[in-house]
């Protein structure tokens, strides 16, 4: 008898308890991550001139990578054109927030930039929080169609003049194709920015250009392929993109093994050629949201309709893809360090 009490005293217990769990107020818990971001801007840094590739992704990305941050800050691009890159990335390194609230459109040369000791380095590549990458479209050199120039072999006996901004990679690839190859090419550099050196070829100012990726022109010069008024020469990159089979790769013209070596160290970088990254110091908790966010972004129906509607190629890697990727980069021999330096420095 006193056994069955004790077990409705117990039941009674547990139900008022029960009732008691049910009414309390649901206590939310709380979120570091989205806590910080919320009602937070943004800035998304741009080493370069509005109007370029480099500008159009990021501010692609800025558009859209906010709703999948916690807590939707807002992103804001922001353009910081100067030292052919070197002062955005800088900038990330030494002045701006290390809390995850700046992000950059980082230069693609810059793992080279540091890797051969360039002029005004204060950053280390390795120490960016690399979040990812949008694409890895080769790189290209280009006729325009009035020079009469359509094919590499023809830079092997002709003088084709290029544009490039000082100090890019429009600059480095054809000296390195004049030293290493033996193509004829004269560089005209210190444009502001890539879509200037194609307003210079429209002009007659130049006859080509030293670099633009493939997913670049696509996106911001489709008719001028159409209207085939521009011809590609080379391409810069590790492999042959599935869709110019027939342009030839800049290390495949290598005339020996060691200057093979030394253009495929220089073409390395086109696989982190549109990276996103952030300041060092970064808790690690807001970088996996950083990077959760970008990747959720490569995914959006809506980011990706944005982008087809731009043209704008889009085939991302992670961001410790993209770092292997500068990791490879900087690990590179000091003989192959040396050569592409004098490439880079040679007038």
């Amino acid at each position: 008898m006193a056994h069955t009490q004790r077990a409705v005293t117990f039941a009674r217990v547990m139900s008022i308890f029960g009732l008691i769990v049910a009414a309390a107020p649901v206590v939310a818990f709380a979120d570091p991550v989205s806590d910080f971001y919320r009602g937070k801007q943004l800035q998304m840094v741009i080493p370069s001139t509005s109007g370029g590739d480099y500008d159009n992704r990021a501010r692609l990305v800025s558009r859209h990578m906010g709703r999948h941050i916690p807590g939707e800050p807002n992103i804001v691009p922001r353009n910081m054109p100067g030292g052919a890159g070197v002062t955005g990335a800088n900038f990330i390194a030494t002045v701006a927030p290390r809390d995850g609230t700046v992000l950059h459109a980082l230069l693609q040369n810059m793992p080279v930039h540091q890797a051969v000791g360039g002029q005004g380095t204060e950053f280390d590549v390795l120490a960016f929080v690399w979040i990812g990458n949008t694409t890895s479209s080769p790189n290209l050199i280009t006729a325009w169609h009035t020079t009469g120039v359509t094919h590499i072999t023809d830079v092997f006996n002709k003088v084709l003049t290029v544009g490039a901004p000082t100090g890019t990679s429009a600059a480095v690839y054809p000296r390195a194709m004049n030293m290493l190859t033996g193509t004829k090419f004269k560089v005209i550099a210190g444009y502001p920015g890539g879509n200037d050196v194609n307003f210079a070829m429209e002009r007659g100012e130049v006859g080509g250009r030293g670099s633009n990726s493939w997913a670049a022109w696509k996106a911001t010069r489709p008719h001028w392929i159409a209207e085939k008024k521009i011809y590609h020469l080379v391409q810069i990159a590790l492999e042959r993109h599935r869709e110019l089979p027939d342009v030839p790769l800049m290390f495949e013209l290598a005339r020996s093994p060691q200057d093979r070596e030394v253009l495929r160290f220089l073409s390395a970088d086109t696989a982190i050629s549109r990276a996103i990254v952030a300041t060092p110091g970064v808790p690690a908790d807001r970088v996996a949201a950083l990077r959760k966010a970008f990747e959720a972004t490569m995914k959006d129906p809506v980011f990706l309709a944005d982008a087809a509607k731009a043209g704008i190629d889009i085939s991302p890697t992670s961001g410790e893809a993209a770092r292997a990727v500068a990791v490879e980069i900087l690990g590179a021999s000091d003989q192959v360090k040396k050569k592409a330096k004098e490439i880079i420095d040679s007038p």
